[in-house]
């Protein structure tokens, strides 16, 4: 996305078109977030699906770049699974302008590795980009501050979630799509042994970063520093680490620490006397993990990861053969 954002900004003085998922069927699990951007000319950066629509998605960037228009694609299973995809699909696709205000503003958060996202309405009409840590900054609009609000206030509960979203929102008689962007999860684990181990190795697997801290200074300051896509796992149960806790649990991010029940009861009652209070212990995962039955250091780091993919998704971690939720996000 970094890629993605240096050329949004260098071609925002002369025109730049985009290319979203404003629908989809098939193709198995796919990352939200997708966009393709280019000029009139024919540069394009980003990618759609691993590249399965570049058939159609490409000639619709150029035309876009002058107005908006949506078009339909589709991937025969050879081809899918030939780009890595899971199964055969189609989607709606919507290109649309986007301005050099919003281009440049757009393009600076993705450089930046910072949270951002591009509002429209799903024709395409206008568009709005929201940037900063929490979506504050407004570039563009939707043709009305009541419409502006909507979608800042999608946005904003997507962000909550720290993660990568795609979805239409319904805002009066308006449906608008809205893409976010958050910067990739950063795990810091405290304390040291062969889970934080495969802590780390699991992490690394999914892409995300990893940190480690050994002192209740260092600990503490990283927490205080958390944004919504950060990770604490607490793996020493040392009292100490308790000012640890209370800084994850009065800012933001995932905050986890491991331990039994009876470590957690003790932990409890000593942050409840440190002044934290009921709302904010709610925050806390502990024990954190899903309850796979994990037995070993890896297992047991790989319920942790589930358990911040669902909260990360607001979802509970239940089984997908009993979930009414879409598969694949």
């Amino acid at each position: 996305m970094r890629e993605l954002g240096t050329a949004l900004r260098s071609w925002a003085a002369d025109g730049v078109g985009v290319v979203r998922v404003l629908e989809r069927h098939g193709f198995g699990t796919v990352e939200s977030g997708q966009l393709l951007a280019g000029t009139a000319s024919g540069a394009v950066a980003g990618l759609l699906y691993r590249g399965a629509l570049d058939v159609s998605a490409r000639p619709l960037v150029a035309a876009a770049a002058a107005a908006p228009q949506t078009r339909e694609a589709h991937v025969a299973e050879p081809d899918a699974l030939a780009a890595g995809l899971a199964c055969a699909g189609g989607a709606t696709l919507l290109g649309h302008p986007l301005p050099a205000a919003q281009a440049d503003a757009l393009g600076a958060a993705l450089e930046a590795g910072s949270p951002a996202a591009l509002v429209s309405a799903a024709d395409g009409a206008a568009a709005l980009v929201l940037t900063g840590p929490d979506l504050s900054a407004r570039t563009g609009g939707l043709g009305s501050a009541e419409l502006d609000d909507a979608a800042a206030r999608a946005a904003a509960g997507l962000l909550r979630r720290g993660a990568t979203a795609t979805e239409r929102v319904p805002a009066g008689d308006v449906e608008l799509l809205v893409d976010l962007w958050v910067p990739v999860p950063s795990v810091l684990v405290v304390g040291a042994g062969a889970i934080g181990e495969a802590l780390a190795a699991q992490a690394g697997l999914l892409g995300w970063g990893v940190r480690s801290a050994s002192t209740v200074d260092e600990a503490t300051a990283a927490v205080a520093d958390f944004s919504d896509a950060d990770v604490l796992v607490l793996l020493d149960h040392a009292p100490a680490f308790d000012a640890t806790l209370v800084a994850g649990l009065r800012g933001r991010g995932f905050i986890g620490a491991l331990g039994s029940r009876r470590t957690q009861a003790a932990r409890r009652e000593r942050l409840l006397a440190a002044g934290v209070t009921e709302d904010e212990l709610a925050r806390l995962h502990g024990p954190v993990g899903l309850d796979l039955g994990a037995r070993s250091p890896a297992e047991t780091a790989v319920s942790i990861v589930a358990q911040v993919v669902a909260a990360r998704s607001g979802r509970g971690g239940s089984a997908l053969a009993g979930s009414e939720h879409r598969i694949g996000g």
